[in-house]
């Protein structure tokens, strides 16, 4: 692993999922209004999907905070699972990609319609694109709400390059950022991947950071 994956990664573990700290633009409105509007949802299920780093993780993390869900990670689902979910209202299933057990995915969507619960499920893709083989369980992914996090629009990459930017104290003109708006790739894990290598150039060199060494990241 290199040592910007390595970066990468260590970002990933220490993100803060703060309320405040969750910027809301029109790439993303519509999932955080849902999130919002709990309980007055039209069905019991919600799948946010979206590309990875585009904030499933932390809407999740404010919906688990506002309203005492429990987020069940890929490998606590066994059949213990029922027995840690039975007392809760609100459960949130992360990576559904990484679900090989389709039996217990519909045992889970009987469950939550059975006894009135809410589930939120994060993917990258819509559930309904999945090739699922089992006929009862297409069946009730029929029954969600589906809410997309679409690839970051200008405001979105603006707030993200400035937050980051200002968390490592780089400080850096708002004519600067907005040159990289409209040039950088439309993707939260390229967002990420260009802002840590501003950062370690910064800490290498010890230099501000201008025009010529934003190209020149730009470029690579």
């Amino acid at each position: 692993m290199n040592k910007l994956n390595q970066t990468l990664l260590k970002f990933e573990l220490e993100q803060n999922f703060a309320y405040d700290d969750y910027f809301v633009s029109k790439c993303n409105y519509f999932a955080f209004n849902l999130i919002e509007s709990w309980p007055k949802w039209e069905k019991n299920i919600l799948n946010i999907y979206g590309e990875k780093f585009s904030g499933k993780s932390h809407l999740s993390q404010i919906f688990k905070k506002k309203n005492k869900a429990l987020i069940i990670k890929n490998d606590e689902i066994n059949d213990d699972f029922f027995k840690k979910i039975r007392f809760h209202e609100n459960i949130i299933l992360d990576n559904l990609e990484y679900v090989n057990d389709q039996n217990i995915l519909y045992s889970i969507f009987n469950f939550v319609e059975q006894f009135n619960k809410y589930l939120i499920i994060n993917s990258i893709d819509p559930i309904s694109s999945v090739n699922f083989s089992l006929p009862d369980l297409k069946s009730r992914i029929k029954n969600c709400i589906f809410a997309k996090i679409d690839k970051p629009d200008d405001n979105m990459i603006f707030a993200l390059i400035l937050k980051h930017f200002s968390d490592r104290q780089i400080k850096i003109e708002k004519k600067i950022i907005e040159y990289i708006t409209k040039r950088i790739e439309r993707s939260y894990g390229k967002i990420l991947d260009f802002i840590y290598k501003v950062d370690q150039f910064s800490l290498i060199n010890k230099k501000s950071i201008d025009y010529k060494v934003i190209k020149k990241i730009l470029e690579e």
